[in-house]
């Protein structure tokens, strides 16, 4: 049956493009450890940016999301939508929505945006700010109204700390009354920022089994019409699973190279030297290698090793 492993396909189902490392906010459960002075000093430039979504929409890849950092931070994103729409990609977006003014809303309501997510880390807005310090509540949560009025159907994404996940459930109630369409939530990611201060801001896994079971309650009792989306695993389960099974995606990286998945280090091609049809190839092996497996092996033991996740290892081998 077509589809049911990667190398069934011929070319990536779509493609996670991460624009740049730059970001407002120093959110302390930051994947890719974004701030407003953490650009790579080696983002793609505007021409190479463009060449890639030309090659892209030329490649016939249907999906493109994009995260980071702040893809509404980079002067030239717009043009990459254009360019993709264009040619008939359907775009998801990752932001914390204070570039999304009447405007840009508009612009994203004329384009073929499948998903919105705007991360709102908490029902008030001290608690969102302590957890996503130089973000804005009031920006985040105006940011969805203005989508939702223009029938965008955005989605509140809420990453759970202790610090916040007492608010979980009246995070989701107000994902009702912004006009949220779906309210994201899974495990907090060893990742980034929040690797380094796990011990400190991780729930336990009974206090996340326990805020999981208070939102499941609550949609069930209120029938909101705000459907949940809670990622079932945690990075180490996701690792595992993804070596078994990869997702027939690209994850690329501000620096055009591409990665495995965010919490990987390895880099089997770039972007800036090999083709798209070079780099899934080169994708595909790389999964097949010892030297991935044995890397999620030991982090089962060790996950301390994951503090590599934001590295770019070459892979000389697997292209």
């Amino acid at each position: 049956m077509q589809g049911r492993s990667v190398e069934a396909y011929r070319a990536p189902l779509f493609i996670a493009w991460q624009l740049t490392n730059r970001c407002r906010a120093r959110c302390i459960t930051c994947c890719e450890e974004s701030g407003p002075d953490q650009a790579w000093r080696d983002e793609l430039s505007r021409p190479e940016a463009l060449d890639l979504a030309r090659a892209i929409a030329a490649a016939g890849i249907p999906y493109v999301a994009f995260g980071g950092g702040e893809p509404l931070g980079v002067p030239h994103a717009w043009e990459i939508f254009e360019i993709l729409a264009k040619a008939g990609v359907s775009l998801k977006l990752e932001t914390e929505g204070s570039y999304i003014d009447d405007d840009a809303a508009d612009r994203l309501a004329a384009l073929p945006v499948q998903c919105i997510q705007i991360s709102v880390d908490g029902a008030t807005a001290a608690t969102h700010e302590r957890v996503r310090p130089g973000s804005s509540f009031a920006s985040a949560t105006t940011s969805i109204g203005r989508l939702a009025g223009r029938g965008c159907k955005p989605q509140m994404v809420f990453a759970p700390t202790r610090t916040n996940l007492g608010e979980i459930v009246a995070a989701y109630d107000l994902a009702g009354e912004l006009g949220c369409d779906v309210f994201v939530t899974g495990p907090l990611m060893r990742l980034g920022r929040a690797a380094r201060d796990w011990d400190r801001i991780a729930p336990s896994d009974e206090q996340w089994r326990r805020g999981v079971e208070s939102l499941r309650s609550r949609a069930a009792a209120t029938r909101s019409a705000v459907a949940l989306s809670i990622y079932p695993w945690d990075i180490v389960t996701e690792m595992k699973t993804r070596l078994e099974s990869p997702q027939a995606m690209l994850l690329v990286v501000p620096n055009g190279k591409v990665k495995l998945l965010n919490a990987l280090p390895f880099a089997p091609a770039d972007l800036r030297r090999d083709s798209l049809e070079q780099a899934w190839g080169a994708y595909r092996n790389a999964w097949r290698s010892r030297e991935v497996r044995e890397f999620i092996t030991r982090c089962e033991g060790d996950p301390g090793l994951l503090r590599h996740a934001n590295e770019t290892w070459a892979m000389t081998a697997a292209a």
